[in-house]
């Protein structure tokens, strides 16, 4: 009796964690009801049903199957390195394949070597449905320019490279949102350092991040134009931003494996998923630097902080900012479940939804301040559509569908910060 009860506790602490980190980087938005009960026994039983697939396919042949991986009693052992030692930490024969993002002189020295638009692309996690339709429908006008600079965090590294490719890669784009489910992304059950594991993600980003896809990137590199995507390295506590055309144009096996990493790194949400591990070499020591989630850091990346405080005169060198939230600007209205896991997943999803706002208002100064437009697309407030648990096919579907309608609009953005604070919130159906 007294084990069930821990048991119990245990899943329920559990089962509030993942909750509350899910909605901390946008995995989850509250943007249609779920049941998850049910969706989390179905996810589980397809996963089991996947990996045993995969685990046969792995030792046909063989004399008998691999034992299961166990989760470890305690802490995963890790190799220590110092701060002086992080300081000096490099990619090996790719030196110059990130920068810290909140560094200012580190920005400015990696910033395209043309003047024009920039395109930012936010977190949100499969609400990302949105920003790959809106990017197919906006193709469609005609009217989409080529951009200097892509930045994606979280789920908006996924979108960046086909965005900074071009609509030619629109299909491609549509695919990775319209054509999987919460099984190509995770399983239920981690190995110590999470509560999920994501050896399907890592899957999925193999398949899509090739080597003609790598060279791809580094001809658009090669013009002065620039892709970035933002991690966060949890030993440092900062973000990182990756060069991906620097990476690319090495054009060998360590770059295509370097940004896989990375794009799996920068959608693993810390608690959630596991994290990244990427080598680094520091002062002839070879060692691994632990990357999560770039959403961690920030729902955005736009520059440094520095360069978008209120006091600062820096003006961006480019000649219009677009910026595409994969997630509403506000909460619908819906009873609050009193319960743990309830009332930390509708907080952590209204705070987020703040410090998005708030990050969008600065964005919208900076540009103001450096005489460029400022376009901004977001999901609409009155959009719904129901959900079976994460990353359901259907939801992303109709969602790609209302992203592709807007893009392809006559009116896709808003020209500044929309003022939500008398706009009627329906109530959740």
């Amino acid at each position: 009796m007294m084990r069930m009860s821990a048991n119990k506790v245990f899943r329920s602490a559990a089962a509030v964690v993942l909750a509350g980190l899910l909605a901390l980087c946008g995995v989850v938005e509250a943007t249609r009801s779920v049941s998850p009960g049910a969706d989390t026994a179905s996810i589980s039983s397809q996963s089991k049903k996947k990996k045993s697939a995969k685990t046969k396919a792995k030792t046909k042949g063989k004399g008998r199957a691999a034992a299961p991986d166990a989760a470890p009693a305690g802490p995963i052992p890790r190799t220590l390195f110092t701060a002086a030692e992080q300081d000096a930490a490099a990619i090996a024969n790719i030196p110059n394949a990130r920068f810290w993002a909140d560094s200012e002189p580190e920005f400015l020295r990696a910033l395209p070597t043309m003047r024009g638009p920039w395109l930012i692309l936010s977190a949100g996690g499969e609400d990302g449905a949105y920003g790959a339709g809106f990017l197919g429908g906006w193709s469609k006008t005609g009217k989409r320019p080529e951009f200097t600079l892509v930045t994606g965090v979280s789920t908006g590294a996924l979108i960046a490279p086909y965005a900074f490719l071009g609509p030619n890669f629109d299909d491609k784009l549509r695919d990775s949102y319209t054509t999987i489910n919460a099984t190509d992304i995770f399983e239920v059950g981690g190995k110590g350092e999470s509560l999920l594991d994501t050896w399907p993600l890592h899957d999925l980003i193999a398949k899509r991040v090739t080597i003609d896809l790598l060279k791809a990137i580094a001809a658009e590199h090669a013009r002065g134009r620039r892709l970035f995507i933002v991690t966060t390295n949890l030993d440092a506590g900062r973000p990182v931003a990756w060069d991906i055309g620097v990476i690319a144009s090495r054009g060998d096996e360590q770059a295509v494996q370097l940004v896989r990493n990375i794009i799996v790194a920068a959608i693993s949400v810390p608690g959630a998923f596991p994290p990244v591990l990427i080598d680094v070499e520091a002062n002839g020591r070879r060692t691994q630097e632990m990357h999560v989630d770039g959403g961690t850091a920030g729902q955005f990346y736009v520059a440094p902080d520095s360069l978008q405080f209120s006091t600062s005169t820096t003006k961006l060198p480019a000649t219009a900012l677009y910026l595409i939230a994969n997630m509403k600007l506000a909460e619908d209205f819906a009873l609050t479940e009193r319960s743990l896991v309830g009332i930390l997943t509708r907080t952590m999803s209204t705070a987020i939804k703040q410090m998005l706002r708030n990050a969008i208002d600065r964005a919208y100064a900076s540009a103001k301040r450096s005489g460029i437009g400022f376009y901004l697309a977001y999901v609409n407030q009155e959009f719904y559509a129901p959900a079976r648990g994460p990353f359901d096919p259907d939801y992303m579907k109709a969602l790609y569908e209302a992203g592709y309608a807007k893009g392809a609009s006559q009116e896709p953005f808003f020209r500044e910060p929309p003022d939500l604070s008398n706009q009627p919130r329906k109530a959740a159906r």
